[in-house]
This record gives structure tokens, C-alpha cells and sequence, in this order.
């Protein structure tokens, strides 16, 4: 039996079909009570589509039945159908799954999901940070004050501490301060855990030989790609970090334009944070990024200088080699 599964948060719809494609059930039911489908169609194969919420589903499934995580946005069959319910979509999946034409995603195993859990998460605080940050300037922006140097540095919290403000804008940027102070504490005990499972990934410990590359960035990139046997071809690998340019194709011209930008964000972003610290440090990255940014303006040049890391990156970990760029001539 194939089982095409549309899953919400609460309750999932259902649609069965049989080897020849006839539909045998069709139920909606809660989700906690999956495990008792899964187990009275145990043996065969069931089909649900990558979401928020996927990760317990998906286990309780697996107990009994050949689950296959599907990538909506490759499916768009799915995606794109202009009549959408929860009977047709689970419908579509049966019969897909059936035929064999879903796209898959990856699902990680426990140990690479616990780390991408916990460099996610740090990357969200550290972005929820910057804004709070952002919010304390926007403060000194409108009272007319100014501050050079690292604002939130011990110099810079005395020159708050010290700036005469009104009432009103004092409680702001101590409310601001204060939720960034949480931050910093929160921040600093992921990174701990971050940097426990760093010392005990091989792989992550082998990319911080690349200059620009951290605890943190070496933990996210690993979280990332997860097992790199998944990639055949590092084609495979820059396009699923979405660094691929798009090609647009009529007749005998063919034009390269922008990223696709398809595939991991955070893996994307990574890799373009470390560029622009792996360009400053490393005669090999560097160079190219000179090159390249006398013929294209800085942004191209960095994501270009990104993907030759990953590029870098994929023959790491395939062969299990040392980061051993090309000597680069005077």
C-alpha cells in the first residue's frame, strides 16, 4: 500500500492506494493516533512533505513503514496545483509515491539534527541580538549622540550609562540592554554545547584549518551538509547551497545569471560570513576575490569566493584531506 499523508499541526488527511493505483481509504485523523496507521499498513510505504512539525510524524511512521520525506518545492505538481485540499494533496502523494516521482529531502540522522538544533537556534539568538542592538542605536540616532567605538563593549556600556537621556529613552535602552545582556548569557551556553560537539566532529575540526572558519561557522556548515556521501558531485553540494547561478538558455546563447539561492539558507549564509574573513587571511581565497572584484562589483566576488570554499570544503570531507589550497605565486 502507498500512503499519501497531508500533515497540519493537529491532524493529518490520508489517502491509501494499492499497487494498481486504486484508492482503497481515505481518513483524517489526529495526529497522535498515526502510530495506529502506520502499524495496520505496516510494510508499506508511506510519502509526507517537509515542514516545521515533520520530525515526530516522521519518527512515528518510521516504526512501520517506509517513509519518504518530501521536498515541496521540487514537487511542484504539488506545489503549483491551482485546486489545493488536504484530500487532494494527500491524494497526489499516493499516487506519486506509487509512481516513484517525488522529490526527496534529506533527513539527518539524531547526532547531525541535535547539532543543527543547536547552531540554528545560536544563529537565531545572535540574529534577535543584532536587532536589539540595532534598537539602542536607533536611540542615539534620534537623541542626536554618537559613539564610534564598540558600543557594547565595557567603554561602550560606560558611555551609555553615562549619557544623558530622558526618562523615557533611559528605560527604553535599558530594556534593550537588558534583553541583550539574556542574549549574551543564552548565546554563551550554545556555544559551549556548539563547541563540545565540534571537538568531537572529525569533520568540523578538519575545516578549521580553513582561515575565517570558527567553532561556530565549522559546527553550522557540518550541521548543514550533513553526511557528505550524499553528494556525489561537488555540483550536487554548491547547488544545494544554493550557489548555483541560474542559466537562462534560448536557442545557442546561454546567460549565467544571479545565485539560485535555492536549497540551505543557513549553509549559504555560513560560508559567505567566512568569506569575507577567509579573503584578509588566506592567499588562495584572497587572490581570487581580488580578481574577480576588479572585473565584478564586491557582492559577486564574495559569494564567488564562497562557493570555491565549499568547493574546497566538499574535497575535505569526501577524501578526508587537510584544507591544501594551490600555492599562490608573488
Amino acid at each position: 500500500m502507498y500512503l499519501g499523508i497531508d500533515t497540519h499541526t493537529r491532524y493529518s488527511q490520508v489517502a491509501v492506494v494499492d499497487d494498481d493505483g486504486n484508492l482503497q481509504d481515505e481518513i483524517r485523523l489526529p495526529n497522535d493516533r498515526l502510530d495506529e496507521l502506520a502499524e495496520q499498513y505496516a510494510g508499506g510505504e508511506a510519502a509526507i512533505e517537509a515542514s516545521g512539525h515533520y520530525r515526530p510524524l516522521y519518527e512515528m511512521l518510521d516504526e512501520h513503514l517506509d517513509v519518504t520525506l518530501v521536498n515541496p518545492s521540487k514537487n511542484r505538481v504539488i506545489a503549483d496545483a491551482t485546486v489545493k485540499t488536504d484530500r487532494i494533496d494527500a491524494k497526489r502523494l499516493a499516487h506519486m509515491l506509487r509512481a516513484d516521482m517525488l522529490a526527496e529531502s534529506y533527513v539527518p540522522s539524531d547526532e547531525i539534527r541535535t547539532l543543527r538544533d543547536l547552531v540554528r537556534t545560536r544563529k537565531a539568538l545572535v540574529e534577535e541580538r543584532t536587532a536589539e542592538k540595532n534598537r539602542v542605536r536607533a536611540v542615539l540616532k534620534r537623541t542626536d549622540n554618537a559613539y564610534d567605538s564598540e558600543l557594547f563593549g565595557p567603554t561602550g556600556r560606560e558611555f551609555l550609562a553615562e549619557l544623558s537621556l530622558s526618562d523615557a529613552d533611559r528605560t527604553i535602552v535599558e530594556a534593550h540592554l537588558s534583553v541583550i545582556d539574556e542574549y549574551d548569557a543564552q548565546i554563551e551556553k550554545l556555544e559551549a554545547k556548539i563547541e563540545q560537539k565540534t571537538l568531537e566532529s572529525p569533520a568540523a575540526q578538519r575545516l578549521l584549518a580553513i582561515p575565517g572558519v570558527g567553532q561556530s561557522t565549522a559546527a553550522l556548515i557540518v550541521a548543514e551538509i550533513g553526511e557528505i556521501d550524499r553528494f556525489d558531485r561537488q555540483e550536487e553540494l554548491v547547488s544545494y547551497a544554493g550557489l548555483d547561478p541560474m542559466v537562462h538558455q534560448s536557442g545557442d546563447m546561454e546567460v549565467h545569471g544571479s545565485i539560485s539561492k535555492e536549497g540551505s539558507a543557513p549553509l549559504r549564509w555560513a560560508l559567505v560570513q567566512c568569506a569575507h574573513v577567509s579573503v584578509r587571511y588566506d592567499d588562495y581565497l584572497g587572490n581570487f576575490y581580488t580578481r574577480l572584484k576588479q572585473r565584478k562589483n564586491k557582492q559577486i566576488a564574495i559569494v564567488a569566493t564562497a562557493r570555491k570554499m565549499l568547493v574546497s570544503i566538499f574535497y575535505m570531507l569526501k577524501r578526508q584531506e587537510p584544507y591544501d589550497p594551490p600555492e599562490v605565486s608573488a
